[in-house]
């Protein structure tokens, strides 16, 4: 039998096939990979390099086009195509690309991002010459071991598919079995091609009919009746239940199912990081966030509760307040998740399926059930509760300098619905989860699986590629300020108007607490000069003008002292039409959120240092109510 073929290189053929890959879900079909991220250097420049500008420059012949975009930093640009198929609700992603060596192994912490948080993007790449001719190559580690293993071989653990094209041949059934992980719903994450620089620049005659339009269609795995009928059973038994929504249910696009589950059942609903918004927090079932930075309302509850119905969660330990918040000895967890591994935790009754599909069964299954009125007083009661709370964090009037808590009250009252909050790392995504008032499902976007210093920046730019209409505000840290900035050439490089809010505190405020609360007094957490002072408590502020530095990026930057000057230039930065950072010091050492919760961090059993020995008494008392739960 005779096909009909096409002569490309391998680098070109990647480009056509991933042009005409399509997804479908609830009939909404839209093209899959948005565009490519790519820095270049010997191992792509003649390659994936040449086969992009090639359909820049004559897009029709492979079917559309591949958009370009030039970033600075290859864990930036990952972090970035991340956000973006966050932001898409993983029904969109973005291309990575990199040399070998270097390049390839600083998007190996982007990966993780990626896989940890459950969201598709695809790396691409380069690796040493598969004929191994003009071993060893520039920027090649050798094995004396085996030469069978590269770099590349680092992306193994962080994805959920790797590959190796050696051959051209191999192209078209590993392509097929990337895209069957990038759109599964239970099992997606970073899938990496690594890509030999030789082979990219092979020609092959491929068969024409591999770059036809596929449309892949995306699963909503029903629930099985007899797991709805055991979960009903489980639910209707138990006199204090308590919903905790995950971000599968914002990925499943189910937050309406949600409320009217909620609203139907009275049942309350608290929420991860992963799944603030899912619900609204005016909803007068939510909760607020749960576990060890989460609010008192929904931890009160969790403590009492004797039934947890885990809806798209992973229960990490921040959720559990490791293993320490669900302190009823009876209680019982139902967990549905579209992932097994996720729904077998905790011991529970395992609903494997679409978090969508579980709701509208669930809730039509208990029609009439209704928590009872005592349960539903205590639950307005807390919520009325811990609104107070938040209204006076908010409002504190801290001073000489603000605190944090201020600045992200400033920006809960006058962001709108359906304009996005980013962040992800230090003492600032514990803050939001237990005061963040989340209006929509869009609105509170914080990586909190890696909690990766320095995403927010790049992660801006991604958000801001897939909801173009929607003001961005990235809330950014001195500490993560330093670790990855550059990306900002990028966002000015493109015209995207994003906000950056840089609270600058001179240290690490999150570490330095925990440091200090574990009997380390804040070791090495305060940016001071001559840093190796006993522990890095003297000493004046660096001469590090931050605000400068993102001048010079090419922002407008707005330098406010009060939170009266903070929304007058928050007001002024939505004006704008480009890129803003307001710049504006707050107090390192707090206040925070007060908190019933606890979260596992190891103590010396020994030391010569008296704060240490305190701590881990204090660690041990609380230890005691940790347990796994098996019931």
């Amino acid at each position: 039998m005779t096909f009909e073929t096409v002569r490309l290189t391998v680098a070109q053929a990647t480009i056509r096939f991933l042009v005409n890959q399509y997804v479908e879900r609830d009939g909404v079909e839209q093209r899959f990979f948005a565009g490519t991220f790519g820095i270049f250097g010997h191992g792509n420049v003649a390659g994936l390099g040449q086969a992009l500008l090639q359909n820049e420059l004559d897009p029709e012949p492979d079917g559309g086009a591949m958009p370009y975009y030039m970033p600075r930093n290859e864990q930036g640009q990952v972090n970035a195509a991340a956000a973006f198929a966050t932001a898409k609700n993983r029904l969109q992603t973005m291309v990575c690309t990199s040399s070998i060596g270097p390049g390839a192994l600083n998007m190996v912490t982007g990966a993780a991002v990626a896989t940890t948080n459950r969201v598709p993007v695809l790396l691409l790449p380069s690796d040493q010459f598969a004929t191994r001719n003009p071993d060893p190559v520039l920027q090649q580690v050798e094995n004396a071991q085996t030469l069978d293993t590269t770099v590349n071989d680092a992306f193994r653990p962080v994805s959920v598919f790797f590959d190796r094209i050696n051959r051209p041949e191999q192209l078209l059934p590993s392509l097929m079995q990337a895209m069957r992980a990038l759109i599964d719903p239970a099992d997606t994450g970073a899938v990496t091609l690594a890509m030999p620089q030789d082979v990219q620049a092979e020609a092959f005659d491929f068969p024409v009919e591999m770059f036809n339009k596929r449309v892949w269609h995306v699963r909503r795995d029903p629930l099985e009746k007899a797991a709805l009928k055991r979960a009903v059973e489980l639910i209707k038994a138990s006199k204090k239940p308590l919903a905790i929504a995950g971000g599968g249910v914002i990925y499943s696009e189910a937050s309406e199912e949600l409320r009217a589950f909620a609203a139907a059942t009275g049942i309350p609903v608290s929420d991860t990081q992963a799944g603030k918004g899912a619900i609204n927090h005016d909803h007068p079932q939510a909760v607020g966030g749960v576990g060890s930075t989460g609010a008192d309302s929904a931890n009160y509850l969790a403590d009492e509760a004797d039934l947890i119905i885990g809806i798209g969660t992973r229960y990490s330990d921040f959720t559990t307040a490791s293993h320490t918040q669900f302190k009823n000895p009876d209680v019982k967890f139902v967990n549905i998740n579209v992932k097994a591994f996720d729904a077998v935790k905790n011991g529970g009754e395992m609903l494997v399926a679409d978090a969508r599909e579980a709701l509208v069964d669930l809730t039509e299954a208990l029609e009439g059930f209704q928590v009872s009125d005592e349960y539903a007083e205590r639950i307005a009661k807390e919520k009325a509760a811990w609104d107070k709370v938040t209204h006076d964090c908010y409002h504190s009037g801290h001073g000489p300098l603000p605190s944090q808590l201020e600045v992200f009250g400033a920006l809960n009252e006058m962001m709108g619905d359906d304009d996005v909050v980013i962040n992800a790392a230090g003492s600032m995504p514990g803050d939001l989860q237990a005061l963040w008032q989340a209006k929509t499902p869009v609105q509170y976007h914080v990586e909190y699986a890696f909690s990766t210093m320095g995403y927010e920046i790049p992660a801006a730019m991604g958000v801001k590629m897939a909801l173009p209409e929607s003001e961005v505000v990235a809330i950014v840290g001195d500490g993560t300020y330093q670790m990855l900035p550059m990306e900002i050439a990028t966002i000015v490089q493109e015209g995207l108007k994003v906000i950056f809010v840089l609270l600058q505190n001179h240290g690490f405020a999150s570490i330095g607490g925990l440091s200090e609360s574990r009997g380390s007094q804040r070791f090495g957490t305060r940016y001071r000069m001559g840093g190796g002072q006993p522990h890095n408590q003297e000493g004046e502020f660096i001469p590090v003008d931050l605000a400068a530095n993102a001048e010079s990026w090419g922002l407008n930057v707005l330098r406010v002292k009060t939170i009266e000057e903070f929304r007058e230039a928050f007001r002024e930065a939505e004006k704008a039409d480009r890129a803003t950072m307001i710049y504006i010091e707050t107090d390192l050492m707090g206040p925070n959120p007060p908190s019933i919760s606890w979260w596992d961090v190891p103590v010396s059993e020994v030391s010569r240092i008296e704060s240490t020995q305190k701590a881990y008494v204090e660690h041990v008392e609380r230890k005691k109510d940790q347990r796994h739960y098996l019931k």
